[in-house]
């Protein structure tokens, strides 16, 4: 049996979707609460934030996807390093929104 050496990179660029996905329904209950009567500009701040950092994830995401689409896929080191860090960055966000 002879392996595929493009379904790696298949099965790769398809979590980086369901992580983009997935980030996408994180952010969405992120700025849940900047939609609340009493919410102030603490909580829009935070909930505007949450979104940007979906926006790069998403961007990122992208970017890895296509890079992953490429013969030889290329390596993803600091893009896999961003994604990281952002996602740790929201996690505070929504940590810091839940307390508001």
């Amino acid at each position: 049996m002879t392996a595929d050496p493009g379904a790696s990179a298949e099965r790769t660029r398809l979590a980086w979707r369901r992580t983009g996905l997935s980030a996408a329904a994180v952010a969405l209950l992120a700025a849940r609460p900047a939609f609340s009567p009493a919410a102030g500009p603490g909580t829009y701040l935070v909930a505007a934030g949450a979104l940007a950092g979906w926006a790069a994830l998403v961007a990122l995401a992208y970017r890895r996807a296509r890079g992953l689409g490429l013969q030889p896929p290329r390596p993803g080191q600091r893009a896999i390093t961003a994604y990281a860090g952002i996602t740790v960055v929201l996690a505070i966000l929504a940590t810091v929104l839940v307390t508001l």
